[in-house]
């Protein structure tokens, strides 16, 4: 495995696994680490290295991204006797891909280079379907050479890798385009409900919203997908379906309006559409008496 630059990854999700599988080939040794050990061990049977510890795979890579679920987890990976920060080589590149607030993104940087350590933000965009087709969207934070050094990783995964601009920037632009999307499926799930109740089909306001850039086909396909399963699954059931993604969204968006609140700026749209999005993923108050 000499002459090849290893390269770990935390967090084998429905997103990091199939980016971390990406990693194994010619280019690079590819080191894997997860709680559950199922996805470990897929990925170790595909040619990865399964490591026992964050520990053993910090102390073995040059590049770690991390793919988890919140601060207190990607804190929780950082820090500590067994943490990464620990472990890891001088120079070092971490790259964070999870959606996190701005102000733990900066501080964990800011801990890292006093180690010696480069820490930049990367979130991903495209869903786990982009995942799979290896057609993320990079949204990357950080200095030139700092992207220039985790280009050719991202790209193994990456349709389009983003420099949005200096530290903290490539989470923040993430954080913005999380919020468009969630509200987009707020509003377009309220107005499939008036479409419907005036007699139209969801199909006709997708054509016209097609045609004059008003829907898009995430929209469409999200709404569609929840009403198909909301008319013959029980609440239990969506939930089983549709409540981790409801429970995401809340998260991130507790994320962006943290963030705009250490800037001063306020979210209103983004604080009901934070309320109202895990009773939209599950399809609940869809109905209401006319007054």
């Amino acid at each position: 495995m000499s002459g090849k630059r290893n390269v770990g990854y935390i967090g084998l999700g429905n997103i990091g696994k199939p980016s971390a599988k990406r990693l194994i080939g010619a280019d690079f040794n590819a080191y894997v680490y997860d709680l559950y050990q199922p996805a470990v061990d897929e990925l170790a049977a595909a040619g990865a290295v399964a490591c026992a510890s964050m520990a053993q795979l910090a102390a073995a890579c040059t590049h770690i991204g991390i793919c988890v679920r919140d601060d207190e987890q990607v804190a929780g990976l950082l820090y500590g006797d067994d943490g990464v920060f620990a472990h890891a080589v001088a120079d070092t590149l971490i790259a964070i891909h999870s959606t996190v607030t701005q102000s733990s993104l900066l501080q964990w940087a800011a801990d890292a280079e006093q180690k010696g350590l480069c820490l930049i933000d990367a979130p991903i965009t495209g869903g786990a379907h982009k995942a799979e087709s290896g057609t993320l969207c990079y949204l990357v934070g950080g200095s030139e050479e700092a992207l220039s050094a985790a280009s050719p990783v991202f790209s193994t995964s990456a349709e389009k890798i983003v420099h949005a601009g200096e530290l903290g920037a490539g989470i923040a632009l993430k954080l913005c385009n999380n919020f468009i999307q969630y509200t987009e499926f707020v509003a377009m799930a309220e107005a499939t409900r008036m479409a419907e109740a005036c007699g139209l089909s969801v199909d006709v306001l997708r054509d016209v919203g097609l045609s004059n850039g008003v829907v898009n086909e995430q929209m469409h396909m999200f709404v569609t997908g929840r009403n198909s399963l909301a008319q013959t699954c029980s609440a239990q059931e969506m939930e089983q379906f549709f409540g981790v993604m409801g429970r995401l969204g809340r998260k991130d968006l507790d994320c962006a309006l943290a963030t705009a609140a250490d800037k001063g700026v306020l979210m209103p749209t983004a604080e009901y559409v934070r309320d109202r999005i895990e009773d939209v993923f599950l399809a609940r108050d869809e109905s209401r008496p006319a007054s």
